[in-house]
């Protein structure tokens, strides 16, 4: 398989990266694209679940989050995206090629653990969204969605319109919460400013925030990023003609733009009530104040909309980073691909309905188990970020190296505190299956 990718050869002597002019505004629109569909799994009912907790139960003193998200997200991306250009191959085949097939098959089955659990976050999701909409049992709805993601699955140009689709989703999202933030009064300026500047943990609070972080921050996203930069081909120029910083900024505003409005309506409309977020209806209440009754309905259809973009691009992410991680196939139209997709969403569904819990309590739990593999993949991204072949030919990236290692050892201690419990939890709840 490695041999079907295209290999740029990073020592190559004809390339001038300084003779490489930015691209206008209109074309590196054109470029970017995968930052786009990254925001779309990322935006899943995991992110909107755990930022609607943290606004519920902490008010507004949990807001400093976004500030390592900022700088974590564009990291993780601009390292990936530059090793990825750099040596012409996706991470997981960068792997492979410095450091062996054994290292790719941890890192891929690593990456596909993670994201089988954030597949579990966004069945449930989907299920949550339709129970909001539709009144109905929210195994019952998650079915439905799944028959229509499989249908998905079986069309062609998967890509394209996996890409537009999510667009239209963050838009609306975009809008609809920040509607209802503006409904609400707005925020405290002062408790706002507070909440960003004062950087502590509140009691109970570290398993949820490492849910928060491993879904809007994650070293997965940026490895699954440069194989979708392949299905848009890019190129080595597009390090340097600014596409790539733009693909990157353009995720994580996103992200934050999403994920910030979603906790602040719940420090502002959930918080002051001491509404603690239990079940899909109290989700509902956050747009209680824009919509009155309806805000039932159109909750459900931006957790609807949130998982099923999620779903449609996570479950392939899932199977992508498996097979990288082999030497198997990645590009997103191939068999295997889409009948592994499926299989992934089948065994998720049975953990999902074997669960007898809360579905946005499944969301929360599956979101911090989707931090599983930041030791293993990030470990490999900071040492061929570092990798002096890696960057042969170029400028070394001295202030990206030393964000990566920043960045992944913050990850790694938060990683290693939170599932310290997580873990346990998870081991009780698989043995009850079997009781």
């Amino acid at each position: 398989m490695e041999n079907n990718i295209s290999t740029a050869a990073a020592s190559d002597a004809a390339f001038d990266s300084s003779a490489i002019k930015t691209l206008p505004f209109l074309e590196l629109v054109k470029r970017i694209g995968p930052g786009l569909v990254l925001t779309g799994i990322v935006i899943g009912p995991g992110a909107i679940t755990t930022a609607a907790m943290l606004g519920a139960r902490y008010g507004y003193a949990t807001m400093w989050l976004f500030i390592p998200i900022l700088f974590m997200g564009v990291t993780f991306l601009l390292t990936t995206y530059r090793i990825a250009l750099l040596t012409g191959k996706p991470i997981i085949h960068a792997i492979r090629h410095y450091y062996g097939g054994t290292a790719a098959a941890f890192v891929g089955v690593a990456s596909f653990l993670s994201c089988m659990f954030f597949t579990m976050g966004n069945i449930s999701g989907s299920g949550s969204g339709m129970n909001l909409i539709f009144g109905i049992d929210w195994k019952l709805g998650a079915i439905i969605m799944i028959a229509i993601t499989v249908f998905c699955y079986l069309t062609k140009g998967v890509y394209s319109k996996v890409e537009k689709g999510i667009t239209i989703c963050i838009i609306g999202m975009i809008i609809a919460y920040y509607a209802t933030l503006a409904k609400a009064g707005g925020p405290s300026l002062g408790e706002l400013g507070s909440g960003l500047t004062h950087w502590t943990f509140p009691a109970g609070s570290l398993a949820t925030a490492l849910g928060f972080i491993s879904t809007n921050a994650s070293v997965t996203t940026g490895l699954y990023g440069t194989y979708l930069g392949k299905e848009k081909k890019w190129d080595k120029e597009d390090l340097f003609n600014g596409a790539m910083l733009v693909d990157s900024v353009t995720h994580i505003v996103g992200v934050i733009l999403i994920s910030g409005a979603v906790m602040l309506v719940g420090a502002i409309v959930l918080h002051p009530a001491g509404i603690v977020i239990k079940n899909p209806a109290e989700l509902g209440k956050m747009m209680v104040p824009l919509l009155g009754k309806a805000a039932y309905v159109v909750m459900g259809i931006a957790l609807l909309a949130a998982a099923f973009s999620s779903l449609l691009g996570n479950t392939h992410r899932t199977v992508v980073l498996l097979n990288a991680g082999f030497d198997k196939p990645t590009n997103l139209d191939h068999k295997s691909i889409k009948i592994g997709s499926m299989i992934v969403l089948a065994i998720a569904a049975v953990i999902c309905f074997s669960y007898n819990g809360s579905p946005t309590q499944l969301i929360l739990f599956a979101n911090i188990m989707t931090a599983v593999a930041t030791p293993v993949s990030g470990l490999f991204v900071c040492m061929l970020i570092w990798n002096k072949d890696v960057n042969k030919g170029v400028k070394q990236p001295k202030i990206l190296r030393i964000c990566m290692v920043i960045s992944y050892l913050f990850c790694l201690v938060l990683t290693v505190s939170a599932l310290k419990t997580a873990i346990p939890k998870f081991a009780e709840s698989i043995m009850k299956l079997f009781s």
